[in-house]
């Protein structure tokens, strides 16, 4: 029997949903549960041949595990090794040299530092910045936001100067991204599942949060959603992301990816609606199940993305 689990946190609706979807279709020697660990042992194998991450970003112990049970050959979605390596910063550079629009952005070293470490540890690093050609490149109004991280946690919008050193003093060991503010006609969050399957639902993120997916969307110019749709598959097949969500707000018809880094990406019902919430249900159930009927033991079962297996094999 192949067992599919999925691990998850605070969410009430998506993980249950998922399991009866799943157990509904009535797959010869598949079946789903809401995974259950208990004593981790290194090396040891997993009974799970698929297991879906939820939660394992805001729980470092469930990142360990899983990374544990990839190595003994259970497919791991996302791949727990690529989700601890990546970050917002580096999906831009990648969108950026593959022909992704993304909007101006910068790294900052963080406010205050880190534990452990003193004005010694950051001897390589001039001071002060040249915060007069960093704010020429973005522009205000920008976005302050973690270069790690989601939720809409700790992040500013800051129209000047002042207001940007002011949010600055408040991220304090944070590493900060400062991102241009993208004036959008149109603004899209995309589900892409399984690197092939893409929903895009027009999205408000001016809103609040449970109204910001727009229902009775008007219908937009083909060329633009096809645009859209395929810079969602070249994200995802670039990143390696089986479940991940991308955002893009069009300027002057150009959609540009705001934010691609979201392996475990809203689902709730009261947010995202019925008809996406079906939606993601239906082809999460039916990815996990084609790779359960796929896994094979003794082996890697991981999705690794194009841009780790074209650097390996170059």
């Amino acid at each position: 029997m192949k067992k599919i689990g999925i691990l998850f946190g605070q969410e009430n609706t998506f993980p249950q949903a998922f399991v009866e979807k799943v157990n509904s279709k009535k797959e010869k020697d598949v079946t789903a549960e809401l995974a259950k660990i208990n004593k981790v042992v290194q090396g040891e194998l997993s009974d799970y041949a698929v297991l879906i991450d939820r939660i394992s970003q805001d729980v470092p112990f469930y990142r360990a595990f899983l990374k544990n049970i990839a190595l003994t050959g259970t497919a791991v979605l996302n791949n727990p090794f690529w989700w601890s390596a990546d970050d917002k910063f580096f999906n831009n550079a990648l969108a950026l040299h593959n022909g992704v629009a993304v909007p101006n952005t910068v790294i900052l070293p963080s406010k205050n530092h880190p534990p452990d470490t003193n004005s010694n540890s950051f001897r390589n690093l001039e001071y002060p910045l040249d915060w007069e050609g960093i704010f020429e490149y973005v522009k205000f109004p920008a976005f302050f936001k973690p270069f790690a991280g989601g939720g809409w946690k700790n992040v500013y919008r800051v129209e000047n100067r002042d207001q940007f050193f002011q949010a600055y003093d408040e991220t304090d060991q944070l590493v900060m991204m400062l991102q241009e503010e993208i004036e959008f006609t149109d603004y899209f969050r995309c589900y892409c599942i399984d690197r092939k399957d893409v929903r895009i639902m027009q999205y408000d993120p001016k809103q609040p949060h449970h109204l910001r997916y727009v229902k009775n969307p008007l219908p937009k110019e083909k060329g633009l959603m096809n645009r859209i749709e395929t810079d969602v598959l070249k994200l995802n097949n670039l990143l390696g992301y089986d479940f991940n969500t991308v955002e893009f707000a069009v300027r002057s018809e150009i959609p540009y990816a705001i934010d691609f880094c979201n392996p475990a990406p809203d689902a709730d019902v009261k947010s995202v609606g019925q008809e996406n919430f079906d939606w993601v249900v239906e082809t999460a159930a039916t990815m996990a199940v084609k790779k359960a009927k796929l896994h094979k033991n003794g082996k890697m079962n991981l999705t690794w993305g194009e841009f780790v297996k074209k650097s390996v094999n170059d």
